[in-house]
C-alpha cells in the first residue's frame, strides 16, 4: 500500500465512492505552510450515504452476528499493518499536524497499536452475556451493540484517536462513520485503506472528511445511535446538545487544563525529565498536558532553574528533524490563539522566566516556548486550555493550598503528583478532582479508563470502560432451571477455550 496524499473519492460501503460535491479540503504543511495534499470535503449527501451503509451493515450484515474472536482477527490484521507501515505513517502525521518525527513514530503510531493490542486482550474476557438469579427472578444479561456510531475524532492525535474509537466500537459489533479533522484527513484516509484491505465487511466502517457544518449533520443524523468525540469543550457542548434532541447516547473527551504537584520530597531532576513529555510532548497540542506546576515556596526558585534547563534541551525547528523536540503549531491560527495566549499572560502580570518572546523559526506556524511564573490562579494562562507549550507555574503554602489550586479549574481531565512517598502521593492524588492522576510521571496505561470530571467530557475511553461505552445492556427474563442450563454452558465453554 502507498500512502496517498491525494484522494479523490470518499471510503463509503467498503469501496472508494465519488463525491457528490467537488468541494475539497487542502492539507497544509504548518512548518513549510505549503499544500502537500487534498481530500475530498463530504456533503450531506455523503454522510447520507454513509449512515445508510452503517446501518444496513449493522441491521443486515455479517459484522454484528459474527463472533467476537471473528472481529478480532479482522482488528489483528489492521494492527499488523499498522505496525508494517510504522514509519510511513508516522511521517504522513508530521507532515499533516507537526508532530516531532521522533514522537510520531514512538507515540502517534505507537499508541495505537498498544491501544490495540489492550482492546483485543480486554475483549477475550468481556462479559457479553451472563446470568443472574435471585428470588426476584432469573435472567440472561447480554451486551448488545450500540449499533450506528458516528466517532468525531481531532487533529493532534489523528490516528490514536481514531483507533481508541473505532477499536472497541468495532469489536463490539458496532459500524462506524468516522469523521477525521479538516486539517489531517490524509491519516485517517490511509487507516480506511488498512481496514478495506483487511477485509473488513461492507459498510462496516466509512469515513468522511468534512466541515463543522457537516460534521452537525451527520451528529444529529436520526440513522446514528451513538456519538463519541474527542475535541474542545465548546464543541463538545454543542454536539451534546444536538445529542439531547434525539437522545443518542454520547461519550465526550473534552479539554483539559492539568495540574502537576511538586511536594516538597520529590526528585526535582527526575520530575522535570517526566515533564518533557508529561508537559510538552507534541509542541503542547495534548488535552492530557500538564502545564499547570504548582511548587511549593520553598523549592520554586530551583524548580524554575530546571525548567529553563529543560526547554534549553528541547531544540524547535523542523518536525522531521530526528533532534526536534518542539515543531510547530497545526494552523496559524493556533499559531495565533497561543500567541494570544503568551501576551496575555504578560499583561495579566505574569512573569516569562523562559521564552515569551518572537518564534523562533521564520517559516511556519511555530510560537516561542514559553514557562511562566507569578501566576494566580484567575489569570487566562492558568484557567484555560492554550494547546501551545506554555506552561504556567503558581506557588503554593502547604499541601492543602496545593490540592486546592489543583481543582481550582473547570476541567478534570488529568494531573500528577511527584514525591518520594507514594503512599502520600496516592493520597493527595484522591483529593483531586480528575478523571486520571500519574504519580511521579507512571502513565496508567490502556487497560485503564480514560476520561474527565467537570467540563472535560463524559463517559470513558480504553480498558472494559471503553468497551461498554458501545453496548446496551439486555435483559430476559428466564424459568430458573432453563437459566442454570444456560450458566453451565457458559462455564464448560470457558474450561474448554482454557
Amino acid at each position: 500500500m502507498t500512502l496517498t496524499r491525494n484522494y479523490d473519492t470518499l471510503y463509503i460501503d467498503g469501496q472508494w465512492m465519488e463525491p457528490a460535491s467537488s468541494d475539497r479540503i487542502d492539507v497544509v504543511s504548518p512548518a513549510t505552510e505549503e499544500v502537500i495534499g487534498s481530500a475530498p470535503a463530504a456533503s450531506r449527501a455523503d454522510a447520507d450515504l454513509a449512515v445508510a451503509a452503517a446501518r444496513k451493515a449493522f441491521s443486515h450484515g455479517p459484522w454484528p452476528r459474527m463472533s467476537v474472536q471473528e472481529r478480532a482477527s479482522i482488528l489483528r490484521r489492521v494492527r499488523d499493518a499498522i505496525a508494517e507501515r510504522r514509519e510511513d505513517l508516522a511521517s504522513l502525521i508530521t507532515d499533516e499536524m507537526g508532530s516531532p518525527i521522533t514522537q510520531s513514530v514512538a507515540i502517534q503510531v505507537g499508541a495505537p497499536l498498544s491501544l490495540l493490542d489492550s482492546y483485543l486482550e480486554l475483549v477475550e474476557s468481556f462479559p457479553f452475556r451472563d446470568i443472574r438469579t435471585s428470588s426476584s427472578g432469573s435472567a440472561l444479561v447480554t451486551r448488545e451493540p450500540v449499533g450506528v456510531v458516528a466517532a468525531v475524532v481531532p487533529w493532534n492525535v489523528p490516528l490514536t484517536v481514531a483507533i481508541q474509537k473505532v477499536a472497541p466500537a468495532l469489536l463490539t459489533g458496532c459500524t462506524v462513520v468516522l469523521k477525521p479533522a479538516s486539517e489531517t484527513p490524509l491519516t485517517t484516509l490511509a487507516l480506511a485503506q488498512l481496514f478495506h484491505e483487511a477485509g473488513l465487511p461492507q459498510g462496516v466502517l466509512n469515513v468522511l472528511p468534512a466541515s463543522r457544518e457537516v460534521s452537525e449533520y451527520l451528529v444529529s443524523h436520526q440513522g446514528v445511535d451513538k456519538l463519541t468525540f474527542t475535541g474542545s469543550t465548546s464543541v463538545g457542548r454543542r454536539l451534546a446538545s444536538i445529542c439531547g434532541q434525539n437522545l443518542t447516547r454520547a461519550t465526550l473527551e473534552l479539554g483539559g487544563k492539568s495540574a502537576a504537584v511538586i511536594l516538597d520530597d520529590a526528585d526535582l531532576d527526575a520530575t522535570v525529565e517526566a515533564l518533557r513529555l508529561g508537559s510538552l510532548r507534541n509542541s503542547g497540542q495534548i488535552c492530557s498536558l500538564k502545564t499547570r506546576l504548582l511548587v511549593s515556596n520553598r523549592r520554586h526558585d530551583e524548580f524554575i532553574d530546571r525548567l529553563r534547563s529543560l526547554l534549553g534541551s528541547m531544540p524547535v525547528g523542523d518536525p522531521h528533524d530526528p533532534a526536534t523536540q518542539i515543531g510547530p503549531m497545526v494552523t496559524s491560527r493556533q499559531r495565533d490563539s497561543v500567541q494570544g495566549y503568551i501576551e496575555a499572560g504578560k499583561n495579566e502580570g505574569a512573569t516569562p522566566v523562559v521564552g515569551g518572546g518572537e518564534a523562533p523559526v521564520d517559516r511556519g506556524w511555530f510560537v516561542d516556548p514559553t514557562v511562566f511564573t507569578d501566576v494566580t490562579p484567575d489569570m487566562r494562562i492558568s484557567l484555560e486550555e492554550v494547546f501551545g507549550p506554555v506552561l504556567a507555574v503558581l506557588r503554593y503554602d502547604d499541601e492543602d493550598m496545593a490540592v486546592d489550586l489543583a481543582n481550582h479549574s473547570p476541567y478534570g481531565l488529568n494531573g500528577a503528583v511527584f514525591t518520594s512517598d507514594l503512599d502520600h502521593g496516592v493520597e493527595i492524588a484522591s483529593r483531586i478532582r480528575t478523571g486520571t492522576v500519574e504519580i511521579n510521571g507512571n502513565s496508567a496505561g490502556f487497560h485503564a479508563p480514560v476520561g474527565g470530571f467537570k467540563d472535560s467530557g463524559i463517559g470513558r475511553e480504553a480498558g472494559y470502560e471503553g468497551l461498554e461505552a458501545y453496548v446496551e445492556p439486555k435483559s430476559y427474563g428466564l424459568p430458573y432451571d432453563f437459566a442454570i442450563g444456560l450458566e453451565n454452558e457458559g462455564q464448560e465453554a470457558h474450561a474448554v477455550d482454557a
